[in-house]
């Protein structure tokens, strides 16, 4: 570090910087913000989202290429089509913590860097597993597992992020960051179907091909171009103090019924019209629009929670998850794929206008519980790794209830049931938590004021 040259509030950004490290990094200062944080900022917010949405490019890959297995002669039954979705989910999210505490440990650039080099890995193993005479089914698995490396991108990516961005300013941005990852998800599913039917029949090693020259490229720029903070280093009392907090694991239930719904429904939807409407399987290469509107929802809903408050946000979010699910039973009931599809349209909508405003929720909540705004942001950063771990965890709830659902009685309703037991526990959730007193204290005002 002592041999780094650093560069300090007052110089100019402009020249080069051995190791890019900033020493002196003052947000919620106006005179240093608009002098040369904000264009810092924007620059390292570009390039995240070009390395976050190859990691979920990569993350979700699966989900188009176990479709089309049987067609290129491999059988996989039910279940282990879902282990294939399951698996990717479950890495992904058991990474996401050593993710978060990565870039304090390493710095955002370098993290940035090493974590978007790694998605060549899974694109070089699903090559090799669609072009093998007979690869079995445990390579597939494998295959799956190393997907799950684009799944740890999003938590040090937001982590990162969030040190860069003045309070005020971070639900837009944070938001601006999420959607741009998400809607890597709606990539992967509008150019897949095409690419793998470039020439004669259906080519997957197109899907594992496709995605290389992006992530050397994305690889690249994160080297050249961002910056690591210094103040984003390890601080082991704040992150204790994160983990032992309440509202770190509050945040992490309803991050469960956000984002889990969100990943756990992008992964499945394509398979769930397959299996479930056969005579609309067509409609396969239209699953990117529910990902798609879903992932441009996102920094809409982190807009509303800026100017309305997230909890408030979170729990009309959480309400019209609920109803979108009555709308995908009944679709399911009465076989009206319409139904089912709008619904899920409308779920996916939800889902990101909540992913939005629950993680506009926590820098929120540690900022008003500490008057130490570095302590506030390192536990912020802390709680965004756990909490995007924990949602993650819900993906994999939401595929596994598919799964049993599907294999075990043939239809999705018990699996949809569930589902909708979760949302309404997420609205008492945060009702409870983050709305009840302020309600309660207002009719209070009102009785006293003799309305």
């Amino acid at each position: 570090m002592s041999a780094t040259v650093r560069t300090q509030v007052a110089e100019p950004m402009s020249e080069p910087r051995r190791g890019r490290w900033i020493d002196s990094w003052e947000p919620e200062d106006p005179e240093f913000w608009e002098r040369t944080g904000r264009r810092t900022a924007r620059r390292n917010l570009a390039f995240s989202i070009l390395a976050e949405n190859l990691g979920f490019s990569v993350w979700v890959l699966m989900s188009i290429v176990v479709v089309s297995l049987g067609s290129v002669g491999y059988t996989f039954g039910v279940g282990q089509t879902f282990w294939l979705l399951i698996v990717p989910n479950l890495v992904g999210a058991a990474l996401r913590v050593p993710y978060t505490f990565a870039v304090p440990r390493f710095g955002g650039r370098a993290w940035t860097t090493i974590s978007a080099g790694l998605l060549l890995v899974p694109c070089a193993m699903l090559a090799f597993a669609v072009t093998g005479d007979g690869t079995p089914f445990w390579f597939f698995l494998l295959t799956a597992a190393a997907m799950g490396l684009g799944g740890g991108n999003f938590s040090s990516s937001m982590a990162n992020i969030s040190f860069f961005y003045p309070e005020g300013r971070k639900g837009l941005a944070l938001g601006l960051n999420a959607a741009g990852g998400n809607l890597g998800v709606a990539v992967t599913q509008l150019v897949v179907p095409v690419v793998i039917t470039v020439g004669t029949g259906i080519d997957l090693v197109y899907a594992a091909l496709i995605w290389m020259p992006f992530i050397v490229l994305a690889t690249a720029c994160a080297w050249l171009f961002m910056d690591s903070l210094t103040h984003a280093r390890p601080d082991g009392v704040s992150y204790r103090r994160a983990l032992t907090n309440k509202h770190t694991w509050v945040m992490s239930l309803l991050y469960i019924g956000t984002f889990g719904s969100f990943i756990g429904f992008s992964f499945a939807f394509p398979s769930l019209i397959r299996i479930s409407f056969v005579d609309f399987g067509s409609f396969v290469a239209l699953a990117f629009v529910g990902t798609l509107i879903g992932s441009v929802a996102r920094p809409l809903g982190g807009w509303l929670a800026d100017r309305f408050g997230g909890a408030r946000i979170t729990l009309v979010t959480f309400v019209g998850l609920a109803l979108g699910t009555v709308g995908v039973m009944v679709g399911v009931d009465t076989a009206s794929f319409p139904l089912f599809f709008c619904s899920f349209m409308a779920l996916f909508v939800l889902a990101g206008m909540g992913n939005g405003s629950t993680y506009r929720m926590i820098p929120a909540i540690f900022a008003a519980q500490d008057e130490d705004v570095r302590s506030a942001g390192r536990q912020a950063a802390a709680v965004v790794g756990i909490a995007g771990a924990v949602g993650a965890l819900g993906g994999v709830l939401i595929n596994l209830v598919f799964r049993f659902s599907l294999e075990d009685g043939g239809t999705l309703t018990p699996a949809l049931t569930a589902v909708l037991v979760l949302y309404g526990l997420c609205v008492i959730t945060t009702w409870w938590f983050y709305l009840r007193t302020r309600v309660l204290t207002r009719v209070a005002n009102l009785a006293h004021a003799g309305v």
